[in-house]
C-alpha cells in the first residue's frame, strides 16, 4: 500500500491574540466569559446571541 496522506483541514484559525490586551505588566481579557464555566472559557459572539461551546449556555441579544 502507498502512504496515504490525511487531508488538511482548512478553516478559520482562532486569533487568540485579539482576545487579550497587554498594558505594562497586566493582562486584560476582552471577550465575554461564561458565567457557568468560569473565567477560563470565552463565549462565542454571534449576530443574535452569545454562546458557550463547552456547556451550551446562551444569552440572547435584544433586537
Amino acid at each position: 500500500m502507498a502512504d496515504a496522506k490525511k487531508p488538511v483541514k482548512k478553516g478559520k484559525s482562532v486569533l487568540k491574540y485579539k482576545k487579550y490586551t497587554v498594558s505594562g505588566e497586566s493582562l486584560t481579557r476582552l471577550g465575554k466569559t461564561c458565567p457557568k464555566c468560569g473565567p477560563a472559557i470565552f463565549m462565542a459572539e454571534h449576530k443574535d446571541r452569545s454562546h458557550c461551546g463547552k456547556c451550551g449556555y446562551a444569552e440572547f441579544k435584544k433586537q
